[in-house]
């Protein structure tokens, strides 16, 4: 929290402050919602300081204040994220990475106890949306961390997702935009490469994916799935 020296130095008072550490709060608890889930860049958090006030050092000091309130009052670290390499040219080349402070930006993720979580937060209608970004990042890492949108579709068929223009799934709606969501929400990277035989799509695990808090679940769940197998196996012969 900024201290009194600090906020005169900045010529800001503590009122002031504390109502655009309240805006950029409630800016990423609604968008949050409304987006599901998808990050929030930082430059919209900043524009909410520099609306009204010019302060070069303002909109890091209200953005960490707002982190620190959303973690103490919520139970939500205003995760940090930042893309680990540029998009690939229609070649297939990576383009040139742009080294910009605005290209960072944040989700909400809980820290508040499963059990806790599980009854009064979490959201049960979203469950098949979240077995299904479970089940794709679980085909993507087992493909080495990059599988083309062909192959994808072939192993979803075999788990009874018909196409991926299924607009009637009992549970997800739209197949692919489904799909694309979880791209949206930074758990794949959609890139269309060429190749050989024409432009292929490939999708690739992205930052949230490769966060630990999922990677770790991600491998201890088929850990115990290939244990659970090769028990069966053993049991069988």
């Amino acid at each position: 929290m900024a201290t009194s020296e600090e906020l005169a130095q900045i010529d800001i008072s503590k009122e002031e402050k504390d109502k655009l550490v309240a805006e950029v709060m409630r800016y990423m608890l609604f968008k949050t919602h409304q987006t599901s889930g998808c990050p929030i860049k930082r430059e919209e958090l900043t524009g909410i300081v520099t609306k009204n006030y010019r302060q070069r050092a303002l909109p890091a000091l209200v953005i960490n204040e707002a982190r620190d309130r959303l973690a103490a009052t919520f139970g939500y670290e205003m995760r940090e994220l930042q893309r680990t390499r540029a998009p690939s040219t229609r070649s297939g080349r990576p383009s040139q990475p742009q080294p910009n402070a605005e290209a960072k930006s944040y989700v909400l993720v809980s820290q508040l106890d499963h059990e806790v979580y599980s009854k009064y937060v979490e959201d049960k209608e979203a469950a098949p949306l979240s077995g299904f970004a479970f089940t794709i990042i679980s085909l993507i890492h087992l493909a080495g961390g990059k599988i083309p949108e062909e192959d994808l579709w072939h192993q979803l068929k075999r788990l009874g997702l018909k196409n991926d223009n299924d607009e009637k799934h009992p549970a997800l709606g739209n197949n692919k935009q489904a799909l694309e969501l979880l791209a949206q929400q930074r758990y794949l990277l959609k890139e269309k490469l060429a190749g050989p035989e024409g432009h292929v799509v490939m999708y690739e695990l992205a930052e949230r994916a490769l966060d630990e808090s999922i990677s770790g679940k991600l491998k201890d769940y088929i850990a115990q799935i290939v244990g659970t197998s090769t028990v069966a196996e053993e049991n069988s012969s």
